[in-house]
């Protein structure tokens, strides 16, 4: 029988020594270039961010302060603190603010002085609309004597700020003797006045009751049984409305809903009118 098997070439000793070498090892990639090039793209886009939230803060705080210090005539150095609520660069492009509050010291707006503050929600950046706008005046005892001595009669000077009262003292005059009265008078708001109720009387340090002080002095006892009322909305504009008075501490707290109408609305600028 013939040989059918093909013929192969005899082994080349020095392919053998070749394949005979061990097999190079696989590199590995690294990871890790990778991760801290992404690290330096997030922190610069991070500090692009902050650094265009940070502009953005102090301009929109910038505006607002001077149309604050030009729409109520306030000396160009008058301090003016702005606080915008969250991010303002979302803010600007949606449209509207959520919260901001400004507040300054020694404000005289109408017959009141004092530090205010303003809160305003949902204000908008189109035409400067509001959802809700609130203020507050904080006056203490010298500013809230100067506020009651426009009250005919009332005993101003005397005034003093006792939470949760304004407590004054006055003398009756009976027959040329001196008689020494104080009174614990309530603040309140009602239709747009700023109303003090008497309720603790005092007769030379000692306790009495409005109808043993009539009994004893008439209608001389009226300077301290009676209520006493300052109209405020006569002197603010209509938009402004007195919604609650009280003494906190030492400081006689007046809270004031305002109409955010008042930008657009003329006849809100006006003098109001109380009831």
């Amino acid at each position: 029988m013939s040989d059918t098997q093909p013929t192969r070439p005899l082994p080349d000793p020095a392919m053998e020594w070749v394949l005979s070498l061990p097999e190079a090892p696989k590199r590995r990639r690294r990871v890790w270039p990778w991760i801290v090039t992404l690290a330096i793209v997030a922190g610069l886009a991070l500090a692009a961010w902050f650094g265009g939230e940070a502009i953005a803060r102090q301009l929109i705080s910038n505006t607002i302060r001077d149309q604050v210090v030009t729409r109520l005539a306030l000396p160009a150095d008058q301090k003016v603190d702005v606080s915008i609520d969250g991010a303002v660069l979302p803010q600007l492009l949606g449209g509207s603010f959520h919260d901001v509050a400004v507040s300054s010291p020694d404000v005289t707006i109408g017959p009141v002085t004092g530090d205010v503050t303003v809160r305003a929600q949902d204000i908008s950046i189109a035409d400067a609309s509001a959802r809700a706008v609130h203020a507050i005046a904080t006056l203490d005892q010298a500013q809230t004597q100067a506020l009651l001595s426009t009250i005919e009669g009332f005993p101003a000077s005397t005034v003093a700020l006792a939470q949760p009262d304004v407590t004054v003292t006055t003398d009756l005059q009976v027959f040329g003797a001196s008689i020494p009265v104080g009174a614990s008078l309530t603040p309140s708001a009602s239709t747009g006045s700023l109303v003090l109720t008497p309720t603790a009387l005092q007769l030379a340090g000692a306790a009495v009751t409005a109808d043993e002080l009539r009994s004893r002095f008439g209608a001389l006892a009226d300077v301290v049984v009676r209520d006493w009322s300052i109209c405020l909305a006569q002197q603010l504009p209509a938009a402004v409305s007195l919604t609650d008075v009280a003494v906190q501490g030492v400081t006689l707290v007046a809270g004031f809903d305002v109409n955010p109408a008042v930008l657009t609305d003329p006849t809100l600028r006006a003098p109001g009118t109380c009831a």
